[in-house]
């Protein structure tokens, strides 16, 4: 009965969200101000019912029920709790479902919550919400049912083994968290232009959107990209996959837009440009989650194969943004142009940062589209990998991080570029010395990576000069959460760049005993033997590994072996420094008693992901600052004291 009453709630939640949308179209109108009031907790209640029914698929999951088609063909009775309770997430339907259960939570927290936007504003932002929210439930009920029993199967089939790792459980629903917060500011741009609202007040009602949504992409970026790194064995963070495209193409247009937004709820400018961001990069969350549930691409990640499923996402994806992009031509005449600027000023900053990003954000696209548009167009298959992207948006990132550096240095309105040269000398002084010492000591470390270093020590230092002079304990938090995550970015490029110039490789074959160098470590090949898993058999290696003044270090490479499904996976071995990482893989049987073994000295490389973890930081302190003072701001002031002196 728990798949029945998950099935029935999911109808039912569906049928509210009609109404929902109902109500707030016939709200709109004058003589339907009184049901304006009723959509808010139809909107809670659509969210408790599609929760519910979320919680019954964990709950089928958790309990093995074979009896439901997907929790067989993506579950096994063997595997261990953690994968059984992510596994819900771990295919096409499960996802979906969770998709949609988040944006039906973030609609009624709008419902429940919003205070900032005007009544009509709010209502129409809660229509745009349950227009999104009904396609994906009819995407559910008619095409992906979650439910759908099946008879006579006593096993599951597993889950893909690649998706059998802790990542599993914190990856996926930050990532769609993510994408989700972008749904809820792009009904809010929707709500705007449906009602001519589009200003300050707007702005910074949606704001806190976006800065969250920002924070879970970048999370769930940063922990996709070390999940791969240390469970897939090869070594890299980032691989251009077109799936891995699918999550930072929606980052880039995010972070324009949150850069926007705020010229927008500061300055009251950049209104037409904010609303685009918002349809762009809700647009982009829709394209990865094409990319991704489509079928189009094979991935660990592309979990459907079924053309009709791909199809329908894609008219979704049509409708909402060609949808979208006519409110916009029709509205964008009444939206007003907003407040001027000097060329030489924080807000033409912003607008920079802005149109670099949107150019990579293309570059990237184009860079991920065009091998899908060419096999359907001739049928020819190729890729376009790292030489392409880094050739092109290396370049453009580096500009996008001189701009980062200068922009909060700028004041709003205008400025003059000689006070800009006095506020950034000591950064450049830096870069500068930076450039130096690498061209002395470095020796050929590539343009890319050199360039990079040289920007990050600009970068580093520019981040924190907005607290010179200040008093620390009087600086916002906002503030505080800007200067973080500019510092991050910095921290970030020095692990890319470093990685990338300073990393060095030993691929080899060893029998036991044998003794292999890599950077300043000896790696002695002590054993290899069985060590079988919960749900795998395992081939384990025992490496000794020593280095001068240390005690000797013992790590443990494994290669597992899936039945079901039948699938190899790597299990590196690593070692964390303060410089870098130690990193080895063990590989098949090769010739005799020799082992394939690849190991890694990766310099800085743990940087890449603590800039991340920065990066969001500084969202994180940048929402609780804007969020307490709205909070503080709507605190009525004190009634004064009768005979109080004046």
């Amino acid at each position: 009965m728990i798949a029945e009453a998950g099935l029935a709630a999911l109808w039912l939640a569906a049928a509210l969200t009609i109404a929902q949308l109902a109500l707030g179209v016939l709200g709109l109108r004058r003589a339907g101000e009184g049901l304006a009031e009723a959509i808010i907790p139809v909107s809670v209640l659509q969210a408790l019912l599609v929760t519910f029914s979320f919680v019954c698929l964990v709950t089928l999951f958790m309990r093995s029920d074979m009896s439901v088609l997907l929790v067989a063909a993506n579950s096994h009775s063997a595997k261990p709790m953690i994968y059984k309770f992510a596994g819900t997430w771990g295919n096409h339907e499960g996802s979906m479902l969770l998709w949609v259960t988040i944006l039906s939570i973030a609609g009624a927290t709008i419902a429940a919550f919003e205070r900032k936007l005007r009544t009509d504003t709010k209502v129409a932002t809660l229509a745009a919400q349950a227009a999104i929210a009904l396609g994906f439930y009819g995407f559910l009920l008619l095409s992906s049912n979650p439910f759908e029993r099946i008879e006579n199967v006593i096993e599951g089939a597993g889950l893909n083994p690649l998706l059998q790792d802790p990542g599993l459980a914190f990856h996926p629903p930050t990532l769609y968290a993510g994408y989700v917060g972008m749904s809820a500011a792009f009904s809010f741009a929707v709500g705007a232009l449906v009602t001519r609202d589009v200003g300050p007040e707007f702005a910074r009602a949606m704001r806190p959107w976006i800065l969250a949504s920002w924070i879970f992409l970048t999370i769930g970026i940063v922990a996709g990209s070390y999940w791969a790194y240390y469970t897939l064995g090869w070594g890299g963070w980032w691989f251009w996959d077109p799936v891995e495209n699918a999550s930072l193409m929606p980052w880039l247009a995010t972070t324009a837009l949150l850069h926007s937004v705020t010229v927008l709820a500061t300055r009251d400018g950049l209104r037409a440009w904010t609303i685009m961001l918002a349809v762009l990069a809700f647009s982009m969350s829709m394209v990865g989650t094409f990319l991704v549930r489509s079928g189009i691409l094979t991935s660990v990640h592309s979990f459907a194969v079924d053309p009709e499923r791909g199809v329908f996402i894609l008219g979704l994806l049509v409708f909402y943004i060609c949808g979208a992009l006519a409110l916009f031509a029709l509205r964008i005449g009444t939206v007003r142009e907003g407040s001027r600027f000097d060329l030489v000023s924080r807000e033409s900053a912003l607008v920079m940062n802005n149109l670099l990003l949107t150019v990579i954000l293309v570059v990237v696209l184009c860079g991920t589209l065009y091998p899908l548009a060419l096999e359907l167009a001739n049928g020819e298959k190729i890729s376009v990998g790292a030489p392409y992207f880094n050739a092109v948006a290396g370049p453009l990132a580096v500009i996008l991080m001189l701009i980062l550096a200068a922009g909060p240095l700028l004041r709003w309105r205008t400025d003059s570029t000689k006070k800009l040269v006095d506020r950034i000398a000591l950064a450049l002084v830096s870069g500068a010395g930076a450039a130096l010492l690498l061209a002395v000591f470095a020796g050929d470390l590539g343009i890319l990576p050199y360039l990079g270093l040289v920007v990050a020590a600009v970068v580093g230092v520019a981040s924190v000069a907005p607290l010179w002079k200040r008093n620390l304990r009087r600086t916002p938090l906002f503030t505080w959460g800007m200067v973080i995550a500019h510092l991050g970015c910095a921290v970030s490029i020095v692990g890319m760049a470093s990685e990338s110039a300073f990393t060095q490789e030993n691929l080899v074959a060893m029998e036991i005993g044998e003794t292999q160098r890599i950077h300043d470590f000896e790696v002695t090949l002590e054993d290899v033997r069985e060590a079988p898993g919960p749900n795998y058999a395992a081939l384990e290696a025992v490496a000794i590994v020593r280095r001068e003044g240390e005690e000797p270090l013992r790590m443990v490479p494994q290669l597992h072996q899936f039945s079901d499904p039948v699938m190899q996976t790597n299990q590196a071995a690593i070692e964390t420094y303060w410089n870098g990482q130690l990193y080895i893989v063990l590989g098949d049987r090769s010739i005799g008693n020799r082992f394939l073994m690849r190991l890694w000295w990766k310099p800085f490389v743990t940087f890449i992901w603590l800039g991340g973890i920065m990066i969001a930081l500084g969202g994180l302190l940048s929402l609780v600052g804007r969020v307490r003072r709205d909070i503080v701001s709507r605190k009525p002031a004190a009634p004064e004291l009768k005979g109080a002196p004046a």
